[in-house]
């Protein structure tokens, strides 16, 4: 995580998820934690980036999340992230995604200065696209 939004209050609380053990243990505490909205919009935005990490349609994800606008921005930065992570330059990016040349920058602050959760998903999709052809042999 990046070390300007560590705190130790954050610490105690990431610590006290890691204690849980089962999904009804997540429920009980989650619920005890988070308003209903929260929950709710904590769980789109977790779907909404599963379906786009699988390359779901863009109108298939707003109907099975109802989210829209944020979602445009989600999945455009997460373009952007993919292809500043293959080495393409701004210009490239902008003509790709349409994305301003602020969001490029703010994603690429993310990928330098960030909490490392880009690297994490784009090294782990390495790993399962190379584990991919050894399955099917």
């Amino acid at each position: 995580m990046n070390k300007q939004h560590k705190k130790p209050r954050c610490d105690d609380m990431y610590r006290a998820i890691l204690t849980l053990k089962t999904v009804e243990e997540c429920y009980d505490f989650f619920g005890d934690l988070c308003t209903k909205t929260e929950l709710r919009e904590m769980s789109k935005r977790l779907l909404a980036a599963k379906l786009i990490s699988e390359g779901e349609k863009y109108a298939d994800i707003v109907e099975k999340t109802g989210l829209s606008t944020e979602l445009q921005a989600m999945e455009q930065r997460y373009q952007v992230a993919q292809y500043l992570d293959s080495g393409l330059i701004y210009n490239e990016i902008l003509e790709k995604t349409g994305a301003s040349s602020a969001t490029i920058s703010r994603v690429n602050r993310s990928l330098q200065y960030g909490n490392g959760g880009y690297e994490i998903v784009f090294a782990r999709l390495r790993e399962l696209a190379e584990k991919a052809p050894e399955e099917q042999a």
